[in-house]
């Protein structure tokens, strides 16, 4: 196997692992080296740190038992099945173009929304029933509490981007 460190003409970097370096030569090719974050099939190779053997000598420290085995080599060993690598086919640019308008739609709706975390549930009942102001509120619910607002005729809708809290970002 060899690792080459890849990257799109979007200056996404990414790794790549092949059987040989003629392995590599037709992948790229027949087209079908894409960069994993923009879909980008135009790839080179990027410049990259030469993997340096230890030395018989020397010891190698590492946190935990590193171990050889490839999941595919144990797989076989104990008889289960094992997932078998999926090619990465590029994302139409149509598609990206709809997901990032949505993503922009998000963001731009959540800029003008109070982040209440696990109390949405409550606070979109409390709008909805009269005992709180109403505004424009996004946190977390599970799918039961969702489905009970619903029900209850309390206007609900599942974000389709995650959404990280404020205090969880830098």
């Amino acid at each position: 196997m060899i690792v080459y460190d890849l990257s799109c003409e979007d200056g996404h970097r990414f790794e790549g692992w092949f059987g040989s370096s003629g392995d590599f030569a037709a992948q790229l090719e027949r087209g079908l080296l894409t960069c994993p974050e923009c879909g980008s099939a135009a790839v080179t190779k990027a410049p990259m740190a030469p993997a340096v053997p230890l030395k018989g000598n020397q010891v190698r420290h590492s946190a935990g038992d590193q171990s050889s085995e490839t999941p595919q080599n144990e797989g076989a060993k104990s008889g289960k099945a094992v997932a078998a690598p999926v090619p990465n086919v590029p994302i139409p640019a149509d598609v990206m173009k709809a997901v990032k308008k949505l993503a922009e739609a998000q963001a731009k709706a959540l800029k003008d929304s109070q982040w209440v975390g696990k109390d949405f549930a409550e606070k979109s009942r409390a709008m909805h029933y009269g005992e709180e102001k109403t505004e424009i509120i996004h946190g977390e619910a599970t799918p039961e509490q969702a489905q009970d607002l619903l029900d209850e005729g309390v206007s609900v809708a599942p974000l389709l981007f995650p959404v990280a809290p404020p205090e969880d970002v830098n």
